[in-house]
Parts: C-alpha cells; structure tokens; sequence
C-alpha cells in the first residue's frame, strides 16, 4: 500500500487544533467515564501527546517512515520504548495513519 501522505505529512495535520480551544471540545465529546479521550487523539491530541508523537516519528527510520502503514505491534512497541513515548498513543496514532492512508476519497 502507497500510502497517500507521508507520515511527517501526517502528523503536520495533527497540530492544527493541539491544545487548542477546539481541540479541547472535541476531546471532550469522545471523554469515557473515567475522563480519558484516547480517540480523540486522532483529531485533537493535547500538547504533551503531540510532543510524545514527534518525538516518536523523529527517531523512525527511513524505512520505518516509509511503511508506517505496515509496522507491526512489535516495531511500535521497540519504537515508543526507544523514544520513551506512551506505546498506546504511538499504537492509536500508527492505527490512525493506517486508516488515513486506507481510506477511498
């Protein structure tokens, strides 16, 4: 699979409404009973969770970057330990590229 936009490119659309006002509405639709909006992540991710997904596609490799699509569980697991991210934000924002590069326009 080809995938439509880089994952630099990707995560360029991510900070449009990081931390913002917006952002924080949408978060807050999608909150679970316990206050936690993982989903929401794909959309609005907070500050902190924006900072953890650069640093994380920072240290990918080439390759990496180039198959993001395809990494498996283990490769996002190795990746958030060698970036010391959350490995549940990488693994929704890794899921979340997938379908961004799957989905028919």
């Amino acid at each position: 699979m080809k995938p439509k936009i880089s994952i630099d490119e990707y995560i360029q659309k991510l900070t449009r409404f990081a931390g913002s006002d917006y952002g924080k509405l949408v978060r807050s639709q999608f909150q679970d009973n316990e206050g936690n909006s993982e989903l929401a992540m794909l959309v609005a991710p907070s500050i902190e969770e924006l900072e953890q997904l650069k640093k994380a596609v920072a240290i990918m490799t080439p390759s990496e970057k180039e198959n993001a699509a395809n990494l498996t569980d283990e490769q996002v697991q190795k990746i958030s330990s060698d970036a010391q991210v959350d490995p549940a934000n990488l693994a929704i924002f890794i899921n979340g590229y997938t379908l961004h590069c799957k989905r028919v326009s």
